[in-house]
């Protein structure tokens, strides 16, 4: 508690941003013994905008106070605004720190001033309030063409979510009117700590269904093609659809599948998220319907720690149209997310699913951060989170890394 005999006093500073400003204005504070209750600061552009919150004996020290930090802004040549803050005022504030709080990722090409409004207007709706906003892209240029435009900004909000359906599917709506990305977190001790990330393999780490490839050069690519989409899309079971295609590839030569494997177009930004992953020592994984042959060339490719995929059977040289082991369907995929989470002591909230497929839900769902990565309608609206407007990479800005901290692994 403040005792009745301080003052609490704001100061905004505002100016072009310069070494020695805070040092200046805290040893203006420090001769007057001040506590600093808070402090913030934002540079935009090189403009800057500080903030600090303190308290000094009331009387004789705050107009002097006020007096030598107006000349120290002169001297550095800034703006300072002084606002007198009331106990009761600071008390309720303090109070205030007991709210929920929440982080909200925009994620987008570029960000436009429409889908920011559309998504703040929400935010207000719930009552909810920004207390602050990071952009975790570097600065875009509007001059030079960018190859991998992309831009992400984290809002910290806080509040009370009176009903968390209703919020997310608004922002579903605006992500489906505006072409953006929006990622809703509670901002737990888990979300700061996430320690593994499971992948499905086939339109997510890579950009083609690989059973589809086989089935084209075996000469049943349309047939594939139709039960493939119909299990992507929850039409019918997967494990059945898993049978019926595994049968079309009977007789397809071994020769073909290491030519697939070393062509696999791998999808963008999955390079700079596990090498930064790595980097930051996460655990990884593939979980996927698809097979260990290409799943074990993308291990040793990007550097995953794990792989489970459905086994090939191949006899004299050729595909029987069987496979070994159980099927890795969805429910099989939440139980090796589970299973190696275990066995690396990881809690289930600090874990990541990141998938493209019906047969991904399970896992998504399961997982502390389930995302939909460019996935089929159903699943996007099955999940909690989804990034449909960039790479791979774009998990790291959900798990709150500026690209500084990526690109300094160059």
């Amino acid at each position: 508690m403040v005792a009745m005999d301080k003052e609490i006093i704001l100061l905004k500073v505002s100016g072009q941003d310069k070494p020695g400003v805070t040092a200046g204005l805290t040893s203006v504070l420090a001769t007057y013994n001040a506590n600093i209750l808070d402090i913030g600061q934002a540079d935009i552009h090189d403009t800057l905008s500080l903030g600090i919150l303190f308290e000094i004996e009331a009387g004789s020290s705050s107009a002097p106070v006020l007096k030598d930090l107006l000349f120290k802004g002169y001297e550095l040549e800034i703006k300072v605004k002084f606002i007198p803050i009331s106990i009761a005022d600071y008390e309720t504030w303090v109070k205030g720190q007991s709210k929920q709080r929440y982080i909200i990722n925009i994620l987008g090409e570029r960000l436009a001033a429409s889908q920011l409004a559309a998504v703040t207007k929400i935010m207000s709706d719930q009552k909810l309030n920004i207390d602050s906003i990071k952009r975790l892209t570097g600065r875009a240029s509007v001059v030079e063409h960018e190859d991998y435009p992309r831009s992400c900004v984290q809002l910290s909000v806080s509040g009370v979510v009176t009903d968390k359906t209703v919020l997310t599917a608004s922002f579903m709506a605006v992500s489906r009117a505006l072409d953006v990305d929006i990622s809703f977190q509670e901002d737990s001790i888990y979300r700061r700590n996430r320690r593994l990330v499971c992948f499905d393999m086939d339109s997510t780490l890579i950009q083609t269904e690989v059973i589809d490839e086989l089935a084209e050069l075996n000469g049943v690519g349309a047939q594939v093609r139709a039960i493939t989409e119909a299990a992507m899309n929850g039409e019918i079971d997967f494990k059945e659809s898993f049978r019926q295609r595994m049968a079309l590839l009977e007789g397809l030569s071994e020769e073909v599948l290491q030519n697939v494997a070393e062509n696999l177009p791998i999808t963008k930004g999955a390079r700079r998220l596990m090498k930064a992953l790595k980097y930051y020592g996460y655990k990884t994984a593939i979980l996927s319907g698809g097979f260990t042959y290409f799943g074990n060339y993308l291990q040793k490719e990007l550097g995953f720690d794990y792989v489970h995929a459905n086994q090939l059977e191949i006899k004299d040289g050729k595909l029987t149209g069987n496979y070994l082991g159980e099927i890795v369907d969805g429910q099989k995929k939440a139980e090796y997310l589970q299973a190696i989470a275990d066995k690396e002591g990881i809690h289930i909230n600090q874990t990541i699913a990141v998938g493209d497929g019906a047969n991904d839900l399970p896992m998504i769902n399961l997982a502390g951060l389930g995302i939909a990565f460019h996935a089929k309608p159903t699943v996007k609206e099955s999940a909690s989170t989804s990034i449909s407007s960039l790479g791979l990479d774009g998990v790291l800005y959900l798990l709150g890394y500026h690209d500084r901290y990526i690109d300094m692994m160059e």
